[in-house]
């Protein structure tokens, strides 16, 4: 998947956010199913291949990063013949509902995951927290957590002091502290920023033996949006889905990523320039 095909989309006509959900409603009902869960979550399947990527996106992020409104998960799948789940929050919840809860109690007791030959999970941020703390129901599977939370109870994380909103939030009851529940994955992959304290906090809670840390110098906080702008994550997705991705190429991919989009603002760059060096010889010849 090209770059373009996923950044250099802000939305410059957005609808609302009704519209734009009746809208993911209709496009879901044709690509698998949508369902709201409860009234600040929804989630939308396609069923398109026994690769199944499932991915935990906030509605703000989707809006904003897309203008058909289109959620990530169905970026990174298009062209794969991977079916997609896309949990989406319409607010900062980290997921943390009941109804999120009964929906993948409900995946499980049908034996959902059992249909597909390989599962990935994704989440970056927030999002990040979901994905680790619900693979739990789907044993075996891989996970690329990209600056996650491991959790906000103060028991574990008095240290963090970014979401106040979510003190009264409860990160103990079912699907709550991240690192333990992903213990029974495949490999669990965590990119976070070392120089960013709290990141690197949270990153350090993830200990158990199948835990590959990918440290990320210098990209702050926004590692998801530099790893798309640089059309890494698509091609880190994709290693994941066919069980080839490990620290090697995770670096290899970065490093390419980086020369790629220094090479691309150069570009940019010099044909702005070149833009303006026209502009000036042709309003020079005008007033000659």
């Amino acid at each position: 998947m090209g770059i373009g095909a996923i950044t250099d989309t802000a939305n410059t006509d957005p609808v609302s956010f009704s519209d734009w959900l009746e809208q993911l409603e209709e496009q879901g009902e044709t690509r698998g199913y949508f369902e709201p869960i409860g009234k600040h979550h929804s989630v939308v399947f396609s069923d398109e291949g026994t690769t199944l990527l499932v991915t935990f996106e906030r509605a703000e992020d989707i809006r904003a990063d897309d203008p058909s409104g289109k959620p990530l998960g169905w970026r990174l799948s298009e062209g794969q013949d991977w079916s997609s789940l896309c949990l989406i929050a319409h607010q900062d919840s980290w997921f943390r509902s009941h109804f999120v809860y009964g929906y993948f109690d409900r995946l499980v007791d049908d034996g959902f995951f059992e249909d597909f030959d390989r599962v990935v999970f994704y989440g970056a941020d927030m999002c990040g927290y979901a994905a680790a703390a619900f693979s739990v129901v789907a044993t075996g599977a891989d996970i690329i957590l990209v600056s996650p939370q491991a959790t906000l109870d103060p028991a574990h994380a008095d240290w963090d002091k970014r979401f106040p909103a979510m003190r009264d939030v409860s990160f103990s009851d079912r699907y709550g502290y991240a690192p333990e529940m992903c213990e029974n994955a495949g490999q669990v992959f965590v990119v976070f920023d070392p120089e960013v304290c709290e990141d690197a906090m949270h990153a350090r809670l993830f200990k158990s033996k199948n835990v590959r840390s990918l440290p990320c110098r210098h990209f702050g906080s926004d590692i998801e949006i530099d790893l798309i702008s640089m059309n890494v994550l698509p091609a880190v997705v994709q290693a994941a889905a066919k069980g080839e991705l490990d620290s090697t190429l995770f670096n290899r991919l970065l490093k390419t990523g980086r020369r790629g989009y220094r090479l691309r603002l150069w570009f940019t760059k010099a044909y702005e320039t070149a833009k303006r060096i026209r502009r000036r010889r042709i309003l020079i010849d005008l007033t000659n």
